[in-house]
């Protein structure tokens, strides 16, 4: 899977009193890069959840780099590192959309497939399965 990349404006709301993104506001945008991954592959995270089915953070490891401010625009980058049989192991990162060597964060992050009523894993969605192998 090629790298997926999703714009992203610091507002006002995402600072903290120095005036920069405060830090748990990355992940925010971590999770909005791996949704709208997830939609491009033509999954609706909806139907998932009418399935019973929902992806669950287990593991996330971030390294705070620079400090992103108000209105600067952002842009979060998502890949697929490693897939298991029920998780899915992304590398992220934000940086400055319109400086890309400006990073102010990176990540791993691991989501897992999980059964909504048992809180188990469960398979991936073979769909998720196909994209990754292509």
């Amino acid at each position: 899977m090629s790298e997926f990349f999703l714009p992203v404006r610091v507002y006002y709301e995402d600072t903290d009193v120095a005036g920069i993104v405060y830090y748990a506001n990355y992940l925010r945008f971590l999770e909005r890069g791996r949704t709208e991954w997830i939609r491009t592959l033509g999954i609706d995270q909806s139907v998932l959840i009418e399935q019973g089915l929902a992806f669950a953070v287990a593991e996330v490891n971030i390294k705070y780099l620079k400090p992103a401010r108000f209105n600067d625009l952002l842009e979060v980058v998502t890949r697929v590192k490693q897939a298991g049989r029920a998780s899915l192991m992304f590398e992220q990162l934000v940086r400055n959309k319109e400086n890309p060597d400006l990073i102010y964060v990176t990540a791993d992050v691991k989501a897992v497939c999980i059964r909504m009523d048992t809180i188990k894993p469960v398979a991936l969605p073979e769909r998720i399965l196909e994209e990754i192998a292509a």
